[in-house]
């Protein structure tokens, strides 16, 4: 009853937003994987700027999106991501 009256005065409506694009996008031979699968939770600058991992570790923390955090990241993509993301970070 108490909510009865908070709900006639303030009713609730579905709402949809557009958020805006982020300024970047991966670049580079193979970012084409990494621009389908990642840039939906993460912007490019935000991946790019971490300290630099290796291949491996990478792969670890894909994995772990995926599991932990259910990325939709199909499992053929993992190891490709991984490999753009350590060869960028080692330019």
């Amino acid at each position: 009853m108490r909510f009865a009256a908070a709900e006639a005065a303030y009713p609730f409506h579905n709402a949809s937003i557009e958020l805006p694009a982020g300024d970047r996008q991966f670049q580079g031979p193979g970012s084409e994987v990494a621009n389908a699968n990642c840039l939906s939770c993460h912007s490019a600058g935000m991946v790019l700027n971490q300290p630099p991992l290796s291949r491996a570790v990478w792969e670890e923390e894909v994995r772990k999106m995926r599991t932990a955090y259910h990325a939709p990241v199909a499992e053929v993509d993992v190891g490709p991501i991984a490999e753009y993301l350590a060869a960028m970070q080692a330019r």
